[in-house]
């Protein structure tokens, strides 16, 4: 790994290292912050943070305010891109495909399968790779995201429920095989079979699964301008069939933005930190 960037941040350090994904087939960028715990050489209870559309590694470190109580509770942070980047990459027709849109799964149609492996490239590349280059406590990793990432966070734990004991998510887009984002990328990406479109949406997952974790936290607000891409509703239904705790939390005039993301930061936080410990 070569380390681009570091910056002190609350007796911590923020930092984005670069590295050649196998997975990705190309050069990808992650950050990291690490509490003095973490610096000092201590195993850490660890979160990956799965951000949305058109975002980078950056964006979380940068908007979401995180490490102030990442840093009082001893969290690691792993804040990958969004997706395979470079000029051989494949590029959308629009800001919600393509680069800046990988929507965490493995491509299985051309031309977007020879890069856009982002699932494999999250579950077991990067997470083996932190593993091995920080001191992250085992059995105590989770995950959370936002919109398309929060998409990701569900399905990701949802899959390898042995790997992320914790998930939580910000207006997660819920049921992708039933909105218009969901349908675009998984008709590029996974092709026409809607079955194999469901081995990727939440809801379906947690229909097929059952209760997995013993809680899901999801908050959504509901001057969301994209609130009926999300399907909040039908997660909440799916849980309720099969047993599965959630904490749907609905939040009057806030809307997808990172300003409602940091309004509720901390208790995402210290949701995943109690989880994780118990």
């Amino acid at each position: 790994m070569e380390l681009v960037q570091r910056n002190k941040c609350f007796d911590g350090e923020q930092r984005i290292y670069q590295f050649e994904s196998a997975c990705l087939k190309v050069a990808t960028r992650f950050g990291v912050f690490l509490p003095t715990e973490a610096l000092a050489g201590k195993a850490c209870p660890a979160l990956f943070y799965l951000a949305g559309l058109t975002c980078t590694e950056e964006t979380f470190a940068i908007k979401a305010h995180a490490q102030r109580l990442a840093a009082q509770l001893g969290l690691i942070l792993i804040s990958p891109d969004t997706s395979p980047r470079g000029e051989q990459v494949a590029k959308g027709d629009n800001w919600d495909i393509g680069q800046g849109a990988g929507f965490y799964i493995n491509a299985l149609q051309e031309p977007w399968s020879t890069h856009y492996q982002m699932e494999s490239f999250i579950a077991d590349e990067l997470y083996t790779l932190v593993n091995s280059e920080f001191k992250l406590q085992q059995n105590a990793i989770g995950i959370f995201g936002h919109s398309m990432g929060g998409h990701g966070a569900l399905t990701l734990a949802l899959k390898y429920p042995k790997k992320f004991k914790s998930v939580s998510a910000f207006a997660p887009i819920c049921a992708p095989s039933q909105c218009p984002w969901g349908e675009k990328a998984f008709s590029h990406y996974l092709g026409d079979d809607q079955a194999v479109w469901q081995q990727h949406d939440a809801t379906a997952l947690i229909q097929a699964k059952g209760a997995v974790f013993p809680d899901i936290l999801i908050d959504q607000g509901l001057d969301d301008q994209f609130y009926s891409q999300l399907n909040p509703a039908l997660f909440q239904q799916a849980c309720q069939q099969v047993g599965q705790n959630l904490t749907l939390r609905e939040h009057a005039g806030y809307d997808h933005g990172y300003y409602f993301i940091q309004s509720f930061m901390d208790e995402h936080l210290q949701f995943h930190a109690v989880q994780l410990q118990s």
